[in-house]
């Protein structure tokens, strides 16, 4: 069950990507938590005051983030339009989650400056658990394939983790901001200040 309720590790290493999170000098940063399920990502940015949309297609799971979130839609993602057409956020978040269609847009909804933290399960899942469909597993590279050229990659890993056994790909890849936004190159941390 701890796998359900704290932060992914891989979210929270990357999260010094989210523009303006941790810093209240700045900005409230837009995050969309995508499948968001019962929250824990939501919970975990919301305490770090980022302002969260919270999108699942499960109203019972997501009820009880109306306190927490900026906005919360429920949509079946798999069904239906893309609820946030036009939208863009600072941070997207993906966990334990993949419809390929939706992959497009949801690279296109990273803000220029944003960041995409994705990560779920990946080929040679079934060896160990479910997901096993195929079409819950992505294929080796998949996700870099997915966000090139329009995010730069800044970590990307594709692998097996032992506690619980399971094959993950996971990405943190950024918008650049515009040509011309800063004379200074753009300082991405690798790792949460």
């Amino acid at each position: 069950m701890e796998l359900l309720l704290n932060a992914s590790a891989w979210i929270v290493r990357h999260a010094g990507l989210i523009p303006g999170l941790d810093r209240p000098a700045h900005a409230l940063p837009r995050v969309l938590d995508l499948a968001c399920g019962q929250g824990r990502h939501v919970r975990w940015l919301a305490g770090r005051g980022a302002q969260v949309t919270a999108v699942d297609r499960d109203a019972a799971a997501v009820a009880s983030l109306r306190a927490l979130a900026a906005e919360v839609i429920v949509a079946d993602l798999e069904a239906g339009p893309w609820p946030l057409a036009g939208r863009t956020f600072d941070a997207v978040v993906v966990t334990h989650y993949l419809w390929r269609p939706l992959l497009p847009a949801i690279v296109a909804s990273v803000a220029p400056g944003g960041v995409l933290l994705y990560e779920t399960f990946a080929h040679g899942n079934a060896s160990v658990g479910k997901p096993s469909r195929p079409d819950f597993l992505l294929q080796p590279g998949e996700l870099l394939d997915a966000v090139r050229p329009a995010l730069r990659v800044i970590a990307y890993e594709d692998g097996f983790l032992d506690t619980p056994a399971r094959f993950v790909q996971r990405i943190a890849a950024v918008r650049p901001p515009p040509d011309g936004a800063s004379a200074e190159p753009v300082r991405w941390p690798l790792h949460a200040s």
